[in-house]
């Protein structure tokens, strides 16, 4: 046995070369048919194109970018307690300090203080939001909540 002897253990089928002349039996139109969209070149039309139906996304109620907000939903700027281990002992943390300081993202929006992590020191604290275990954990620490807005 050969190097040249050896075959693929399944059948090699090679590719139909289409449009190569009349005697190659896929010549002239290729395959495709004569006239009309599908025959042409290049690409089958726009994405979502049906014809002269209204397409579908057109038939859809109208809706902007990701979805309905409500105009009167409030967004907080949430803060969590292990982000305040950086406070000295008996700080006052006001929203105006926690934007000195970068914790919040915009300054206009309420604060809500969260309960994720620890507090070691006791602080005055002074936020629009707070959770009952993040109210527990700064009591227990010796601080003060105090509600605003």
């Amino acid at each position: 046995m050969k190097l040249n002897d050896l075959i693929p253990n399944v059948a090699k089928k090679n590719r139909k070369r289409v449009g190569r002349g009349i005697s190659a039996g896929q010549g002239k139109t290729a395959g495709r048919g004569t006239k009309g969209q599908n025959s042409r070149s290049g690409t089958g039309g726009r994405l979502y194109r049906q014809g002269g139906n209204l397409p579908f996304f057109r038939r859809l109620p109208f809706v902007r970018g990701k979805g309905f907000t409500p105009p009167t939903e409030v967004e907080f700027n949430e803060v969590n307690l292990d982000q305040l281990s950086s406070f000295n002992a008996n700080a006052e943390i006001t929203p105006e300090t926690l934007d000195q300081a970068h914790l919040i993202r915009d300054p206009r929006n309420p604060v809500a203080l969260m309960g994720r992590g620890e507090l070691k020191n006791a602080l005055k604290v002074r936020v629009d939001r707070v959770t009952k275990s993040a109210r527990a954990k700064i009591e227990a620490a010796g601080g003060t909540v105090e509600l605003i807005g």
